[in-house]
């Protein structure tokens, strides 16, 4: 976790624009897809000896990335693009996120008793399902207090909270997420407090699930990139399982953010 800190805090160094061109984070091949197709997604899932293959052009979201990779060494890594095209009455002049803008995108990323409820696609049922029947932020990881979603009318630097979060899947769980405003991403990383079971089997062990969400400002659009790496217990055909799973959940949480942004830009 210290090497995450020290990362995000060289990120907010790094940074130095307000937008930056979306072909100047990703290859031109992938910017076209993700302006030419009706979804504006790319998904790519891993498994075994895994690499990050759709990550911006970002040294400070290289550095966290990296340093999760060598952390943890793991065998499913998940990834997504998502190309989110502002709203008109959003846009200024030059486009780019104003502070109230900004602040506004920040304040949907915290809202984490939104995702109770949302769906995604269960490849093992062939239907959709409910992905978290219960999400909220709470005091800390002992008590367990339910708290409000946290709110911000300045953006902060930093923060963290904890939340507890009951997966349909996975079980009822307790995840920390530590949050970062910079001048042209914000961003937030999540780890498992708790050990994931699926079903009555152990299945990714405390600590062993990382995930990061980045939201970049491109002037006219928001870059969105989304990863999830874990280090599975090892069973013959889990791993197809759960990689699986974990593509479908990072898009339905693409949907749950673009939602949010839908209805607050």
């Amino acid at each position: 976790m210290k090497y995450i800190l020290a990362s995000i805090f060289m990120l907010s160094l790094a940074v130095c624009a307000f937008s930056v061109p979306l072909e100047s984070l990703i290859p031109a091949n992938q910017a076209a897809q993700l302006r030419n197709t009706e979804q504006g997604q790319i998904v790519s899932a891993q498994l075994k000896n895994p690499a990050p293959s759709l990550m911006p052009n970002n040294s400070g979201i290289r550095q966290i990335v990296t340093g999760l990779m060598n952390t943890l060494n793991p065998n499913i890594l998940v990834e997504a693009l998502y190309l989110y095209n502002k709203p008109v009455k959003s846009k200024t002049e030059p486009v780019v996120w104003d502070e109230k803008q900004k602040n506004t995108v920040f304040n949907q990323m915290t809202a984490i008793s939104t995702l109770a409820g949302i769906q995604y696609y269960s490849s093992s049922r062939g239907a959709m399902r409910t992905f978290y029947e219960y999400s909220s932020v709470i005091d800390n990881p002992t008590a367990k207090k339910p708290l409000p979603d946290p709110v911000f009318t300045q953006l902060p630097a930093s923060f963290t909270v904890f939340a507890r979060q009951k997966d349909l899947t996975f079980g009822d769980n307790i995840y920390r997420y530590d949050y970062l405003s910079a001048a042209e991403a914000l961003l937030f990383t999540q780890e498992n407090v708790t050990a994931l079971n699926y079903g009555l089997v152990p299945v990714i062990g405390k600590g062993n699930l990382r995930s990061l969400m980045a939201v970049i400002d491109c002037g006219d659009s928001i870059l969105i990139y989304a990863v999830s790496m874990a280090k599975a217990a090892s069973m013959p055909g889990l791993s197809d399982k759960i990689g699986a799973s974990f593509s479908n959940r990072a898009q339905a949480v693409l949907h749950w953010f673009s939602g949010r942004l839908n209805n607050k830009l």
